[in-house]
């Protein structure tokens, strides 16, 4: 059976504080999923991959992240995805300090 065919971005963590962080069409990083360079076509995403990845001074482990679009922009097709791009699980610092009440 032939695979979903999904968009992809291009994650990894930032080498020196550890977060997530998403390749953009600048050549550069950042910390928002709605800013990340989109990829349709599977052998452009491969390139750009390796491009990212030569960024061996700035992050760590880069991949291909599926997406998916949704109203406001687009989202992890994964839990394990999503749940990275809400940061460290505790309170105490991060992104999910402000969501605590």
């Amino acid at each position: 059976m032939p695979r979903p065919n999904f968009d992809q971005i291009i994650t990894a963590n930032a080498l020196l504080e550890g977060d997530v962080v998403y390749f953009t069409a600048a050549d550069t990083w950042t910390r928002d999923i709605q800013q990340a360079e989109v990829f349709s076509d599977e052998a452009i995403a491969q390139v750009r991959l390796i491009e990212a990845m030569a960024q061996a001074n700035v992050i760590v482990g880069a991949y291909l992240m599926p997406i998916q679009h949704i109203k406001n922009g687009h989202a992890p097709t994964h839990f394990r995805e999503e749940f990275r791009t809400k940061g460290p699980s505790n309170y105490a610092h991060g992104k999910q300090e402000q969501t605590h009440v």
